[in-house]
């Protein structure tokens, strides 16, 4: 099947991926635009988790202060080359993740970092909440596991809802422009300051 390079341009200016890309995603979903966005979208999801394990040691640092000036973040985003680093969509993911940490205030960037004592104790507090109903203890571990997942959900930030799509976490949201873009990218650190709080 042939597609016209105007259907090629519309599709590249849609996804960002290369022209060659977009062309063969166009003929593998016979025309079908939308189909062939999902296609490169998916694609480009599964070339990213491949760059997972690789080194990146570019990248920005980003502020953000909320309107009044009684909220601030700055957050470390990181990506493979210096030249990336400086594109319009990564310098946006980069600030997209400063008004995530401002809007919901996670604890850390991966459930790794949150102490395993908190843990513990979050998990003590799920185990005696759920035998104060009286339940069996195979049902309690379920019940504690569940609770501690929703836990993660909403105090790491990878595993957090997308303030601005909450159809996808923000480790969805990275991994994509991840993919946009060819490189790997992680956050490595934030800091969140807001007048009135100690910073632990």
């Amino acid at each position: 099947m042939s597609v016209s390079a105007a259907e090629v341009k519309k599709l590249r200016d849609m996804t960002g991926a290369g022209m060659m890309d977009c062309k063969a995603a166009l003929v593998e979903m016979k025309g079908d635009i939308e189909k062939a966005v999902d296609y490169l979208r998916k694609k480009g999801m599964a070339s990213a988790k491949k760059r997972e394990g690789r080194e990146a040691n570019e990248g920005v640092i980003m502020s953000y202060i909320h309107p009044g000036s009684r909220l601030g973040v700055l957050v470390e985003v990181n990506c493979e080359t210096d030249f990336v680093a400086k594109t319009d969509d990564f310098q946006a993911l980069a600030k997209d993740i400063a008004m995530q940490i401002a809007a919901t205030n996670p604890q850390s960037v991966s459930r790794e970092d949150i102490p395993e004592e908190v843990v513990e104790r979050e998990r003590e507090i799920y185990r005696s909440q759920a035998h104060d109903g009286k339940k069996p203890d195979n049902i309690v571990e379920k019940i504690v596991e569940g609770k501690l997942d929703k836990y993660f959900q909403e105090n790491v930030l990878m595993e957090q809802s997308f303030v601005k799509d909450p159809g996808k976490t923000v480790k969805d949201y990275v991994m994509e422009v991840s993919g946009k873009l060819g490189e790997a990218m992680s956050i490595k650190r934030f800091v969140r300051f807001q007048i009135g709080e100690n910073i632990s």
